[in-house]
């Protein structure tokens, strides 16, 4: 898939959106010309669903503290439990080191995380606290200890993954339905929750929203993984089924385009990490139930970018009134 590239001053993204191919015999869907441009006769009309794929396990990892989220790199896995995160040896599964923080904070719920140059880059939150609060935790991935902070302070919600792609950050902010013990509110309602995308100093560059069928299943949580896969598509999780959103950027308008579905046995929500390999990449999740970590294959072969928008511009004397 080529590199798609997004200028913020309101010009059109060069590569097209909708709906994508997942593996093979997997269909494409797609996207409806926004209101007041015209699609040519004959277009594929949107659907609501798209098409779903299964995925396959892999390998399973005992992981005692497989409870948030998960990172890795190319020898080890990293699982992240709310105030403690444990490096694992990749060929045996064996621990390794872990950070774990003062049970009296101010570390409180940690939850996805990536590894980038060295370094692991974990969520962070006050959840369930009010009002939300996030930040960005460092760890030194040889020696795990905490190097580095970046508070949100009180942002656009609960932090809940982070990831880097195409030379910008990228995170998920989580609001949710749920009403905290002695609430009287939901926890920022789900429809609130968002991808952002962020600078190099984790300053907002853009943001979108997540498609309202989607966050219908994550109700009343929210989306707790986010990974951008080696097909250049960014994978959603949410926090209790055993499924990933696969999406793309819209060519217009604020909305996240669904391309399609990837079933994972024996997950149950959370964090997800994609290990980029080339042809052996694979998409890594944990089970809570079971305190594992568990490795999949996914079929993305046949993936292929589908046809862009039909829109058109009309000329004097064919103008739609």
């Amino acid at each position: 898939m080529s590199t798609r590239t997004r200028i913020v001053a309101g010009l059109a993204t060069s590569a097209a959106a909708g709906a994508v191919a997942l593996a093979a015999g997997l269909t494409t869907v797609a996207v409806p010309a926004p209101s007041g441009l015209v699609p040519v006769a004959g277009a594929q009309a949107a659907v609501a669903e798209p098409p779903v794929v299964s995925a396959t396990l892999a390998r399973s990892y005992d992981a005692f503290d497989a409870r948030q989220g998960i990172a890795v790199d190319d020898r080890y896995f990293y699982v992240a439990d709310n105030r403690s995160i444990t490096k694992h040896d990749k060929a045996t599964g064996r621990p390794m080191l872990q950070f774990v923080s003062d049970p009296d904070g101010p570390i409180i719920h940690l939850d996805s995380a990536v590894v980038v140059d060295g370094k692991l880059y974990a969520a962070h939150s006050n959840y369930d606290e009010s009002p939300m609060e996030s930040s960005i935790e460092v760890f030194d991935t040889r020696t795990m200890r905490h190097v580095a902070t970046h508070s949100f302070g009180i942002f656009r919600g609960s932090l809940t993954w982070l990831d880097r792609h195409d030379g910008a950050w990228w995170a998920g902010f989580a609001n949710y339905d749920e009403i905290p013990d002695g609430g009287t509110e939901p926890y920022g309602e789900t429809y609130q929750t968002q991808v952002v995308k962020l600078d190099d100093h984790f300053q907002v560059v853009e943001a979108w929203t997540i498609p309202k069928p989607i966050l219908d299943r994550f109700k009343p949580m929210s989306n707790s993984g986010g990974s951008w896969g080696p097909d250049g598509r960014l994978w959603l999780t949410g926090h209790d089924l055993g499924e990933a959103y696969v999406m793309t950027l819209p060519s217009a308008g604020s909305e996240l385009v669904w391309a399609g579905t990837v079933t994972l046995p024996g997950v149950e929500g959370q964090g997800i990490a994609w290990e980029h390999a080339g042809a052996r990449s694979k998409l890594w999740a944990i089970k809570r139930s079971a305190k594992q970590a568990l490795s999949f294959t996914v079929p993305l072969g046949s993936v292929t970018d589908p046809a862009a928008p039909a829109w058109q511009i009309l000329g004097p004397g064919k103008f739609q009134q």
